[in-house]
């Protein structure tokens, strides 16, 4: 990694949202095979940037994780800054992550969730999606998810999403069942209470007695034909299939070229969001 890219990381890492892109790549010690990049864009919105992400790989107990993960934010940055700095943290600290990873991960999600409502007057009212995968020894990958950021794999060339996207349309009934209602006014698509667009979320403080921070959690097998992994926020998925986003970087080897493509080709498609991407390549 150049000095560049480990200054972008920082500035990453540090939550600076810029009108700039923000850039990195990195590849594991152990499974040197194995590479990430990532790349950030501003949107055409009036507030500042409020997509987070993390992408690294560290050592963790004598074996190798590999951390990734975008953050949504809406109405203001500060929650999915937080989830920047802590989700993974108290994944990790989870009694039984090395054993009951896909448990630890589902707790972790609502244990930091209740951390961020009990710091509402701190963090502010808004919220953030999330979508994170963890890479354990370049062999399991853990996929987790709260909101409408995707995790998209490509094996053999074909798309496989290992999200859930969490439309209110989709989950009415337990909304409803919470006291909560959907509805697409105001506005021209389903929103939990009038106002919010999934209907799971970490944060969002006044909507949470109708809103879940459960993730959707997925255990994959790394097999010698999974080529590589995308994350996305949905500004790439509002505009791209999953598999128009598989064959739009297919043939890019370089993971951080890949997200940038991947990037600038939503754009060319009206994207107006901010956008983040990660592309872990493992071959």
């Amino acid at each position: 990694m150049t000095g560049r890219d480990i200054l972008n990381m920082m500035k990453v890492k540090a939550g600076f949202g810029t009108s700039t892109p923000e850039t990195g790549k990195g590849k594991g010690k152990i499974s040197k095979h194995i590479t990430h990049g990532f790349h950030l864009m501003k949107g055409k919105s009036g507030h500042p940037m409020e997509d987070y992400l993390v992408s690294e790989f560290k050592q963790e107990k004598d074996r190798e994780l590999g951390l990734f993960a975008i953050f949504d934010g809406h109405l203001g940055h500060d929650v999915a800054s937080y989830l920047q700095n802590h989700l993974f943290h108290n994944i990790l600290k989870q009694h039984d992550f090395w054993t009951e990873t896909e448990n630890a991960v589902k707790r972790a999600y609502i244990e930091t969730d209740e951390k961020i409502l009990e710091q509402a007057l701190e963090l502010g009212r808004g919220g953030s999606t999330a979508v994170t995968a963890i890479l354990i020894d370049g062999q399991k990958l853990v996929v987790g998810n709260v909101g409408d950021s995707r995790a998209v794999i490509c094996e053999h060339g074909k798309a496989r999403q290992l999200s859930v996207d969490h439309e209110p349309s989709k989950e009415k009934k337990s909304i409803e069942r919470r006291g909560g209602f959907v509805s697409n006014i105001p506005g021209d698509v389903p929103r939990v209470d009038g106002q919010l667009a999934v209907a799971r979320a970490f944060g969002d403080r006044s909507l949470k007695m109708h809103l879940s921070s459960e993730p959707d959690v997925f255990v994959e097998e790394v097999l010698h034909h999974t080529e590589f992994l995308i994350l996305a926020s949905d500004g790439i998925w509002k505009v791209m299939s999953n598999q128009e986003a598989v064959d739009s970087i297919r043939q890019i080897k370089d993971a951080q070229a890949a997200a940038k493509h991947l990037i600038e080709e939503a754009v060319s498609k009206k994207s107006k969001d901010d956008i983040s991407c990660i592309v872990v390549r493992f071959q």
